[in-house]
C-alpha cells in the first residue's frame, strides 16, 4: 500500500497506466485529466482489456460542481440486426487454469464502441489539460514498445486463440510464432498513430472519419456495425445509485447496468446479519448467495430486481468480461473511478490502427435467449461498477474492478471490509475472495481453517482455488483522508500498482 503525498493517489492495473495518471497529477492536472491519461495508456499497456474499440464507465466526483455523476460510454447494440447466417461468429475457449470459459469472436460479435466519445465527454465536462497532452504518454509508449509483465503475459495466454486468429493479430502478439512472454517488447506503432490522430482531430474521426472507416472495414461484411451506428452513438450521464451504511454513502453504477445495484443489495444483506458489520467469511457468503438468488428470481432483470421505474427489462444484456480499472483522487478531493472493457477483442485488428474492436455480442452471459437475440439500438448492461465511497468524516474512496461476473462480489467484499474497518486498504484488497452463483461456491483457499470449514459445510457444491487468481477480479483503490492524506492499493491478482504523488 502507498501512503503520504500532496497531490493525489492512483491505483491501476499496470505500472505505465498508473504512471501516466500520476505524472498528470504532478503537473497540476486534476483527477479527470489523470484518469483520461491512464485510460489512453491502458490501451497500449493492457491491450486485451482496454481499446478504442471498447467502452466503459467513469464515476466522477467533482468538488467544483459539488456533484457526482456516472459517465456511461459502454457499448451499444447496432440499430439493425442482420441475418445471423451472414455474420462472422465463432467460439473459442479461454483457459484460466482451474476453469475455462467460452468466448465468441469475429466481426459479428462487435457492438458499437463508446471509448473515444466517452473520454471526450469526460474531458469536455471536467478536465483541464489538452487532450494531446493526455494522450502523449500512450503515443510514445506504443511507438517505443512496452515490456510485457507477468500479468499481461498471463492474459495473452488465457485468450491466446483470439490473439493468433489472424495474420495481423499474430504480427502484434506473436511476431516470432509464440505469444509474447514476460520480458518481451510489445510494439504497436499503428496504435500510437491512431491515438495521436484521435487526440489531435477529436472524436468525430472515430465516428465519421478515417478511424471510423477503418473499423467498418473489419466489421462491415460479416458484422452488424454500420456507419450510422458509429455516428449516432451518445454518451449518457447518470445520477449514481446511492445507499447509506455505517456513516458511509456508496455511490454506485446505476441502471441500466446491474453491478451497482447488486453490490448495494449485498451490502444491505450483510448489514442485516450482524451489527456491528461483520466480514466473517460465512457472513459474506450468505450475503452474496441471498443477492444471487434474488437476482435470478428477478430473471436477471435489473428493473425488476430494484423495482426501478425506467430501468431496462429483460431485453438489456448484461456484460462484463475482459476489463481493467483505474482509480484517481486529487488534492482537491476530486475522484475518478474508471472501468473499461474490450471484451477480449473480436480477433480482427483494425487496419492501420493497431487495435481490435470489442466482442461484446459474443458472450453467453448476455444472450440468455441465445446468440443474436440482442435488442436493437440498446445500451448494454454491465457488471462493471466503478464506485465512490463518501464517509461522513470527509474521507473519499474511489474503487472498481475488472473480472466479469466476479466484479460484483469482488467490490462487495472489499467495500464491506472498508466499511467494517477490517484492515488497511491493501489488506482489504488482498484478503481471500469467494464467489457464488446458482448455489455453487468458488473460493480462494486461503481462509483460516475455521472459516474454510464453515464455508464448505454451508456450500457443499464448491471449488477451491489454490491461490489468488485474476478470476476473482482486480480491485484498485485510491483514498483521500478527511485531513488530506492519501492512500492507494492495487490488486496483486491483476498486476495492481499504487502511486502517491
Amino acid at each position: 500500500m502507498a501512503t503520504g503525498g500532496k497531490k493525489g493517489a492512483v491505483a491501476a492495473g499496470h505500472e505505465l497506466t498508473a504512471a501516466a495518471a500520476a505524472d498528470v497529477l504532478r503537473e497540476g492536472g486534476n483527477a479527470f485529466d489523470a484518469v483520461i491519461a491512464g485510460l489512453w495508456m491502458a490501451c497500449v499497456a493492457e491491450p486485451v482489456l482496454a481499446s478504442p474499440g471498447g467502452g466503459g464507465f467513469v464515476m466522477a466526483r467533482s468538488v467544483e460542481h459539488d456533484r457526482t455523476r456516472l459517465f456511461d460510454f459502454f457499448v451499444h447494440t447496432p440499430r439493425l440486426k442482420p441475418d445471423p447466417a451472414n455474420l462472422e461468429f465463432e467460439g473459442i475457449h479461454a483457459d484460466f487454469g482451474t476453469t475455462t470459459q467460452e468466448f465468441h469472436i469475429g466481426a459479428g460479435a462487435s457492438a458499437v464502441p463508446g471509448f473515444v466519445p466517452g473520454l471526450y465527454a469526460l474531458h469536455a465536462a471536467l478536465a483541464r489539460l489538452p487532450m494531446t497532452r493526455l494522450a502523449a504518454p500512450a503515443v510514445a509508449a506504443a511507438k517505443a514498445g512496452v515490456e510485457v509483465n507477468d500479468t499481461q503475459a498471463r492474459v495473452f495466454q488465457i485468450v491466446g486463440p483470439i490473439l493468433i486468429r489472424s495474420h495481423e493479430a499474430r504480427a502484434l502478439f506473436a511476431p516470432d510464432g509464440a505469444l509474447l512472454a514476460t520480458g518481451a517488447m510489445f510494439r504497436n506503432e499503428e496504435l500510437g498513430d491512431a491515438i495521436d490522430v484521435i487526440a489531435r482531430e477529436g472524436p468525430r474521426i472515430a465516428s465519421e472519419g478515417e478511424i471510423a472507416e477503418a473499423m467498418l472495414a473489419v466489421t462491415g461484411a460479416g458484422g452488424a456495425l454500420r456507419a450510422g451506428d458509429l455516428k449516432a452513438y451518445a454518451v449518457a450521464e447518470r445520477a449514481p445509485l446511492s445507499a447509506a451504511l455505517d456513516g458511509v454513502e456508496p455511490l454506485l453504477n446505476p441502471p441500466p447496468s446491474c453491478g451497482g445495484g447488486l453490490i448495494r443489495d449485498m451490502l444491505f444483506n450483510l448489514a442485516r446479519q450482524e451489527r456491528p458489520l461483520s466480514v466473517a467469511a460465512l457472513n459474506l457468503a450468505r450475503a452474496i448467495d441471498a443477492t444471487d438468488r434474488a437476482w435470478r428470481s428477478a430473471g436477471c432483470d435489473i428493473g425488476q430486481f430494484l423495482g426501478a421505474a425506467g430501468a431496462p427489462g429483460k431485453g438489456a444484456a448484461v456484460r462484463g468480461r475482459g476489463t481493467t480499472h483505474i482509480s484517481v483522487i486529487d488534492a482537491a478531493g476530486n475522484a475518478a473511478a474508471a472501468t473499461v472493457s474490450n471484451g477480449e477483442g473480436n480477433g480482427r485488428v483494425v487496419p492501420g490502427c493497431g487495435f481490435m474492436i470489442n466482442n461484446m455480442l459474443g458472450e453467453e452471459d448476455i444472450n440468455p435467449l441465445g446468440f443474436h437475440a440482442w435488442p436493437e439500438d440498446t445500451r448494454l448492461s454491465s457488471m462493471m461498477a466503478p464506485s465512490v465511497l463518501v464517509a461522513c468524516d470527509g474521507t473519499i474512496t474511489a474503487l472498481g474492478s475488472g473480472g466479469s461476473n466476479r466484479i460484483r462480489t469482488a467490490l462487495f467484499q472489499v467495500s464491506a471490509r472498508l466499511l467494517a474497518g477490517a484492515g488497511e486498504l491493501d489488506e482489504a484488497v488482498a484478503a481471500p475472495r469467494l464467489h457464488i452463483e446458482h448455489g455453487h461456491l468458488d473460493f480462494e483457499d486461503l481462509f483460516e481453517a475455521k472459516d474454510r470449514d464453515a464455508l464448505t459445510e454451508a456450500f457443499k457444491d464448491h471449488r477451491a482455488w489454490p491461490e489468488r487468481s485474476m478470476y476473482y477480479g482486480g480491485v484498485h483503490v485510491a483514498q483521500r483522508a478527511a485531513k488530506g492524506g492519501f492512500a492507494a492499493a492495487g490488486d496483486p491478482r491483476r498486476g495492481g500498482v499504487a502511486l502517491i504523488v
